[in-house]
């Protein structure tokens, strides 16, 4: 099923080279989720053929960072999203170590380190990760970096930067987080806070990325660690009967599709704790095992898999005919911790 979501996605792939490339180029956010996704089940499956092509991608992009989309150089140079393809390149670093692969992003946090952001957490900085979605963009990077070069100081500036998000967004009492601070006095229809399904799914696959770079024996696991299992334990308990997560978390009923980009990000921390011993017990393998089979049940003939919310930053209506890329990419990383898990479980 991962090859075959896999082809369909790499035959209907396509990018922009002018206009909007921070959502649409070669080297934006959504590409680059995809491209995380398919390398991590390139490696998987030891298939050569997605290896080649993410080798091509790096290529056309000269393993550089983006900045080149039309707005300031500083909010190119600290955005979170610009960050997301790093992550992509460290990846591929380690299977061939060539290290023009890791020049452009450890560049990139050093100069962000050496000039420190603006600290306003309003969602009209984004020199700080203001926004819930950036926690998966760019803190497992500075943990790759750190693991690359074993310097610590990526850990420090991570953390500090980091922890300001969850101070900011998570709000104690629903255990979720809010997807930036516009949302803070918003209700949905039945008068619930407004908990973006896929923004807290970006929070929970960010926490899943980042702990797989971080050091079993470092002084910030427990803090990750905790905010992990936090958070899982109350996504588990918002997933429908049928295996799905909703575009709104505390009002389905006003978004009743399923949503599969949240599902497959979620779904993908379920088996990531499952596999690494941070969650246990039945109702984390039931919730694994009925997200991997609603999400299987919504990819057509083709392969191409449906109902995925497009770019957006709150809850919208999700038809079936609508993906994009970075669904794709959050169904690769389930089906890489999925196959884990059966040579686990062998």
């Amino acid at each position: 099923m991962a090859n075959k979501v896999t082809e369909w996605q790499i035959v209907n792939f396509s990018y922009s080279a002018t206009k909007n490339l921070h959502d649409y180029g070669i080297d934006s956010w959504p590409n680059a989720v995809f491209y995380l996704g398919l390398v991590d089940w390139a490696k998987t499956d030891n298939n050569q053929m997605y290896l080649r092509w993410l080798e091509d991608i790096g290529k056309k992009t000269s393993w550089i960072l983006p900045q080149n989309f039309s707005n300031s150089p500083a909010y190119q140079l600290y955005h979170a999203d610009e960050f997301c393809i790093g992550q992509v390149y460290v990846n591929v670093y380690n299977i061939y170590k060539d290290t023009l692969m890791l020049h452009s992003a450890k560049k990139r946090l050093d100069w962000v380190m050496n000039n420190p952001p603006d600290p306003n957490m309003t969602i009209k900085n984004k020199q700080s990760w203001t926004w819930c979605d950036a926690l998966f963009m760019a803190p497992p990077l500075y943990a790759q970096i750190a693991l690359e070069t074993k310097d610590t100081s990526y850990l420090d500036f991570m953390d500090k930067e980091f922890k300001k998000t969850v101070d900011y967004l998570f709000d104690k009492e629903e255990q979720l987080f809010f997807r930036d601070d516009s949302y803070f006095d918003k209700r949905e229809l039945n008068g619930e806070k407004i908990f973006w399904g896929r923004g807290n799914g970006w929070v929970v696959a960010g926490l899943a990325n980042l702990l797989k770079n971080l050091p079993e024996q470092a002084i910030y696991r427990p803090y990750y660690e905790n905010l992990f299992q936090t958070l899982m334990e109350r996504l588990v308990g918002l997933q429908d009967s049928n295996g799905f997560w909703h575009a709104s978390l505390l009002d389905p009923s006003s978004y009743p599709a399923p949503e599969a980009s949240a599902t497959a990000l979620i779904s993908y921390a379920v088996a990531y704790g499952l596999n690494n011993g941070l969650l246990q017990g039945r109702k984390y393998e039931k919730s694994l095992n009925n997200g991997w089979y609603a999400l299987n049940s919504i990819v057509d003939n083709q392969g191409k898999l449906g109902w995925v919310q497009p770019i957006s930053a709150d809850p919208k209506k999700v038809t079936q005919d609508m993906t994009a890329p970075y669904g794709v990419g959050a169904f690769l990383l389930l089906a890489t911790e999925i196959y884990k898990r059966a040579d686990l479980k062998n």
